[in-house]
């Protein structure tokens, strides 16, 4: 019997591990909240995070491809919003970005040094604190300047809740086309894996003990 109950407590702790975690399933453009994962790619490790910097996963989750998922139409410069299962809760920032597609989004794996970053979420300072943006729901605008054709947009939550732990990533990607664009070919760009690195101090960083400033890991913000 102690035996059983000690395999139930497991089953049970790992449930609740599990359920606990979120995930970014939601697209909302065109002033449309739209179904579960219907222009977001869905990934096949449930709401678990991606946790190796030198992995593909990096780039849109595991086992998320563009086979199966439909593109979107939105006109650059709209308002756009990934909204996840449930309220995000672990300490970390939020960046957004993108990748412009050589042919369809459906098609795009995000390879090369292809994305470029539009938004950046880190913590505010006040009172010898930290407050960051732990939000169910992420809005933002499309840079008026891109260029048309089809992206990967892609949402990032870094996790650094666990000093001396693994830092987790949790990621989606959504397929759009962007329309009615400029001609800015916006930079700096990187290749994703490959941002990030174990020694970026905003990966590495103690958020309980001195933590008083931060800087998002990545590439600067594009701007028009």
């Amino acid at each position: 019997m102690k035996s059983f109950t000690t395999v139930a407590f497991g089953l049970s702790a790992l449930v609740s591990q599990v359920s606990c975690h979120y995930i970014f399933n939601t697209l909302t453009a065109n002033g449309q909240k739209y179904a579960t994962y219907q222009y977001i790619r869905e990934n096949t490790n449930n709401n678990s995070p991606v946790t190796d910097l030198t992995s593909d996963d990096l780039r849109c989750n595991v086992g998320a491809n563009g086979n199966t998922t439909a593109t979107v139409s939105v006109a650059a410069g709209s308002t756009v919003a990934f909204t996840a299962d449930q309220t995000v809760y672990h300490q970390g920032p939020v960046s957004v970005y993108m990748a412009k597609a050589p042919t369809t989004a459906s098609a795009f794996d995000g390879s090369g040094d292809v994305w470029f970053k539009i938004l950046d979420l880190g913590p505010t300072f006040s009172g010898g604190s930290a407050t960051w943006v732990l939000n169910q729901t992420y809005t933002f605008d499309l840079p008026t300047c891109v260029q048309d054709g089809d992206y990967l947009l892609r949402i990032q939550q870094l996790a650094i809740h666990n000093p001396g732990g693994t830092p987790q990533f949790y990621i989606e990607c959504a397929q759009i086309t962007i329309t009615g664009g400029g001609t800015t070919d916006l930079a700096p760009k990187v290749a994703i894996p490959g941002a990030f690195k174990a020694t970026d101090p905003g990966y590495t960083v103690n958020i309980y003990n001195g933590f008083t400033n931060y800087t998002v890991p990545g590439p600067a913000v594009a701007t028009c």
